[in-house]
């Protein structure tokens, strides 16, 4: 599939392909649906490959929106050397505002976690505290609502205890894997969609009905400009509301509507939509 993409898109400077490294989509774009169809349907034809094609796949994440306090002790005994780890950790909505230069020497920011070793007295040795870590970013790679990564975690670790015998590595990776969990459900969770920054150019007489098809897909209008016979509307518009806009912008403005987008940042859903969301991922 990936050389006939390639074959087509040189063939075609407006046609352009991308693989999504979150969802692992291959995506496509074009001038329009109609454009991508025919790609389609060339891919079949001339190289008889047939692809599953479909909206693409949004890239929701999760975090949390208060503070919790968890303790896990992972114990198994199982004849001869058992496995014991034991924590006990804060997790706490990442605050952006302290920059990574002014962090303290305990405190570790890197992708969207920030974790924070407040061990004192040896109550876990140092050995084991890379396991922790290690525990809490595989556990944010699948959330507790609807199993989207996890972003924007402050984990702040301290207290817990060991065993001289039966303390492991692996022992204290899954006792923070656990704990994390456990965390995240008490500490309020929610939905992150992508929200992106959109310009739409129409001419004037169509400005009422772009203006109330904006708001129908939760959009926040900051702004109309005037640009000579056209007017351009300033909006942040949920990603999931933008499929096959093209499409129906067209249809509004009688083919002379326009539009681009880029991505703005990530908003919490709201409950309504996550809910919806949730349920898609059951």
């Amino acid at each position: 599939m990936g050389m006939a993409l390639n074959r087509l898109a040189d063939e075609d400077p407006t046609f352009r392909i991308a693989s999504d490294p979150e969802t692992g989509d291959t995506v496509i774009w074009g001038m329009g649906e109609l454009h991508l169809e025919i790609i389609v349907d060339r891919m079949k034809r001339e190289f008889n490959v047939e692809a599953n094609t479909g909206r693409p796949q949004v890239a929701y994440k999760e975090t949390i929106s208060t503070t919790a306090d968890v303790e896990h002790k992972y114990v198994k005994q199982s004849g001869g050397k058992g496995q014991y780890g034991h924590v006990k950790f804060r997790v706490s909505p990442l605050d952006y505002s302290v920059p990574v230069e002014d962090l303290p020497k305990n405190t570790k920011r890197v992708d969207g976690m920030e974790f924070i070793n407040n061990i004192k007295g040896g109550v876990i040795p140092n050995e084991y505290i890379p396991a922790v870590e290690k525990g809490v970013r595989e556990a944010m790679q699948r959330g507790v609502l609807a199993g989207y990564p996890m972003v924007d975690l402050q984990v702040d670790l301290y207290d817990g205890s060991y065993h001289d015998v039966d303390s492991s590595e692996i022992a204290f990776k899954l006792a923070a894997m656990y704990a994390l969990k456990e965390a995240a459900e008490k500490a309020r969770p929610v939905i992150l969609e992508p929200m992106m920054r959109v310009e739409i150019t129409v001419p004037e007489k169509f400005l009422g009905d772009i203006t109330g098809n904006v708001s129908s897909k939760r959009g926040q209008i900051e702004g109309v400009d005037d640009r000579e016979m056209v007017k351009t509307i300033r909006c942040i518009i949920p990603l999931s509301e933008m499929f096959g806009y093209m499409s129906s912008l067209r249809s509004m403005t009688e083919g002379r509507g326009m539009f681009s987008m880029e991505f703005a940042r990530y908003d919490v859903v709201p409950q309504n939509v996550a809910d919806d969301i949730i349920k898609a991922r059951k």
